[in-house]
């Protein structure tokens, strides 16, 4: 009720009734000769005279009633457009209604990140050997028949890294030093991705190895030396880490 464009309505109609109040009144005042001329007329000449100044008036009125509309129609479209504009919180709201509240999208990753990170500690146990840097990086590698190549079910780095080595220890699922080789793996394999082709010998290698402590530890015989020097093509060593 006491709103800014309550007020502007108000002057509005207040000019409107102003502008036609001081054209009737302005009419009436010019032509008050020839009202009260009518009285002295015959009644077909003063009937005549008086449609000409009803007429004459109409069209005065009309004037100022298009004076009116041609000024008020203008106002009303600005006003119309401008209401049509967005405020900056609106905006805001609506980038944030088509994209997401930010805060939303940051849970529900964190919340994906734990469930893969869950799937990925439940996988180190099926693993046959996790290679390590030693302590910077661990990845888990899995190998069954049929399989065309080796596969890598967990990898981390650092906590994460710490976690597979643990995971890893309490399944009594060996765990071999490797550091190229691990650094290469974390690198450029996939998680739950077959491992490179350029990275088949050196893993054939670390497999085989295992295989014999395997066999070491069910009948014995001479422990079986673990393989140095692995195949790793060094442009898939990464620098500095």
């Amino acid at each position: 009720m006491f709103s800014w464009n309550s007020l502007m309505e108000l002057g509005k109609a207040v000019l409107k009734a102003g502008l036609l109040g001081g054209v009737a009144v302005g009419l009436i005042w010019s032509q008050r000769d020839e009202i009260f001329g009518l009285l002295g007329e015959s009644l077909e000449a003063g009937l005549a005279h008086a449609g000409n100044l009803v007429s004459f008036s109409f069209l005065m009125m009309a004037a100022a009633l298009l004076l009116v509309v041609a000024a008020d129609v203008p106002f009303q479209l600005w006003q119309y457009f401008n209401k049509l504009k967005m405020t900056k919180e609106e905006v805001k709201q609506e980038m944030k209604e088509m994209m997401g509240d930010p805060h939303v999208k940051g849970r529900i990753r964190s919340l994906q990140m734990q469930a893969a990170r869950k799937r990925m500690m439940a996988a180190v146990p099926t693993a046959n050997v996790v290679v390590t840097n030693p302590t910077h990086f661990a990845v888990a590698l899995a190998y069954r028949t049929g399989m065309a190549a080796p596969k890598v079910v967990a990898k981390g780095a650092g906590a994460m890294a710490l976690k597979i080595r643990e995971v890893a220890n309490e399944n009594r699922v060996p765990i071999m030093e490797a550091p190229p080789l691990a650094r290469a793996l974390y690198k450029h394999a996939e998680l739950d991705s077959e491992i490179p082709s350029a990275l088949y010998g050196a893993v054939a290698e670390v497999l085989a190895y295992i295989y014999q402590l395997a066999n070491w530890r069910q009948v014995g015989g001479v422990y079986p030396a673990p393989p140095r020097d692995l195949p790793v093509p060094p442009e898939l060593v990464p620098v500095g880490v």
